[in-house]
């Protein structure tokens, strides 16, 4: 019994993996149609890495040199900054944890400097952006600390097989402090 439920777990977390990694792709995706529309320049932060040995068979070993950072950093069309973490999950639910302390001092220090900073979020098959104040503050507006995607749905982005971050689904669009993109 022990050993089927390890079995289930490892498999769920490949699962989780490959669904994580679509995700970015389709974040990549955005990122190059806005650079195309001449919108906005957004690249995938290399992860602190350091390869400490190489075999012959393209195998090697290696470490992490430092905390994560956020995972997308670029400049809009006009100068302004954005800074946003990726995060997906295959539940019904986001938890507000999943950001490391120092992702979270990261995103809080850009977006009290007039970054549009925040979480682009997968939850199933929906995607949202969620400005940094909001996810900050999760446990005053939604009384704990997760979401699920009804929480979400004035941050719904538009999704073309690229999570476009950056286009609002709702003709209303949430408040964004600093004159966001509209």
């Amino acid at each position: 019994m022990k050993d089927a439920k390890i079995i289930r777990r490892q498999w769920q977390n490949r699962v989780n993996n490959a669904q994580g990694h679509f995700f970015e792709e389709s974040i990549k995706a955005a990122c190059v149609v806005y650079s195309m529309e001449g919108r906005a320049e957004v690249d995938k932060t290399p992860e602190p890495f350091r390869v400490m040995e190489k075999s012959r068979d393209g195998i090697f070993k290696g470490r992490f040199t430092a905390h994560a950072q956020p995972d997308f950093q670029g400049t809009l069309a006009g100068g302004r900054s954005i800074v946003f973490e990726a995060k997906y999950t295959t539940t019904d639910r986001l938890k507000q944890d999943v950001l490391t302390d120092q992702q979270m001092e990261t995103l809080k220090k850009h977006d009290r400097r007039g970054a549009l900073s925040g979480v682009c979020a997968g939850i199933g098959n929906d995607f949202f952006f969620v400005p940094w104040e909001v996810w900050d503050s999760m446990k005053i507006l939604y009384g704990r600390q997760y979401v699920t995607a009804q929480d979400l749905e004035p941050f719904r982005v538009r999704f073309t097989g690229a999570v476009l971050f950056l286009d609002y689904v709702s003709q209303k669009q949430p408040s964004l402090k600093r004159g966001a993109e509209k």
